[in-house]
């Protein structure tokens, strides 16, 4: 059973949290895949986005799964809001929670966001990424993707390979996996891998050559173009050179091996067109299972039972 009141992160999240969160996503999936995708699960229930950044995949598939299990969602972007005026996150939180809010969904650029909303707030909040700290509903999609392809998560081997120091989806990624039992480790340029991940468990690489090797998983993490200005490496194509995924560096890995990406993909930086396109990928299956693992988060998080009161 899932009793929190909130998703802030995976990093306390039990392996039995995870795997229900991840065994409740089944039967949505199913609801997807049907002629009429649509049950009336939260008919009555209000789910307000509330987006301080630009997102496509995460804000459009916690829509779709509002309405997919009825309930009415609300769309809220800082650029078209009272925050252009200068209202602070908590007067935008309170203003929602007196419009009838059930569930409130929150990127925020400042790390530690979602947890001072949830201390703010009765409607339960999902962190859909704050800073670079987690994006735990990322993370869930890709441990339901490769539980889905691979039949367990256990035991795996997973390379995640890229910008590691400013990616949110890599830290929540992280904690998941070992959580679940995988073997995690990381991979990029001295200058974009943080100190201190051995402490949550993992290996770090510097080529990919050594990192690759017996891996089932490789997760590529976009190259943010928005960074590079801080030149944190020389340039892209040099970074597509060392650290690009192509054919050659795939037959590194295990037979069978999985690629994830969270996108938006970079093509010919951080994985080649071929790659993003074959049958490794399966980049498409997680757009489609992030739609259904967000359907389980909203069920359980807005209306699925009995619930801890303080889980932050």
């Amino acid at each position: 059973m899932f009793k929190r009141k909130n998703l802030l992160g995976l990093q306390n999240l039990s392996r039995e949290e995870i795997t229900f969160l991840l065994d409740t996503a089944v039967p949505m999936k199913d609801i997807i895949s049907r002629p009429i995708k649509k049950v009336p699960t939260l008919r009555g229930k209000t789910v307000v986005n509330l987006f301080y950044e630009n997102s496509t995949r995460t804000r459009s598939s916690f829509e779709l799964a509002a309405k997919y299990l009825s309930a009415d969602s609300i769309n809220i972007s800082s650029s078209s809001s009272s925050v252009a005026k200068g209202e602070s996150l908590y007067d935008t939180a309170r203003t929602i929670q007196s419009l009838g809010a059930d569930a409130i969904i929150l990127r925020h650029p400042m790390a530690g966001s979602p947890r001072l909303l949830a201390r703010s707030v009765n409607a339960a909040v999902i962190n859909a990424g704050d800073g670079a700290h987690e994006h735990p509903s990322q993370a869930l999609l890709d441990l339901f993707t490769v539980r889905e392809r691979m039949g367990r998560l256990a035991g795996l081997r997973v390379a995640i390979v890229g910008d590691v120091l400013h990616s949110r989806v890599a830290r929540s990624d992280i904690w998941g996996f070992t959580r679940m039992g995988a073997e995690v480790s990381v991979c990029g340029p001295p200058t974009l891998i943080p100190p201190g991940l051995d402490r949550m468990g993992v290996r770090v690489f510097h080529r990919l050559e050594e990192a690759l090797p017996d891996a089932n998983v490789i997760i590529m993490l976009r190259i943010q173009k928005e960074r590079q200005q801080q030149g944190l490496f020389p340039s892209l194509r040099e970074y597509a050179i060392l650290y690009g995924l192509n054919r050659r560096r795939l037959a590194l890995a295990k037979s069978g091996a999985l690629v994830l990406h969270p996108g938006p993909m970079n093509r010919g930086v951080e994985i080649s067109a071929d790659i993003a396109d074959g049958t490794s990928a399966v980049i498409e299956e997680q757009v489609t299972n992030g739609v259904a693992v967000r359907m389980a988060l909203l069920y359980l998080l807005a209306g699925g039972g009995e619930r801890h009161e303080n889980d932050y």
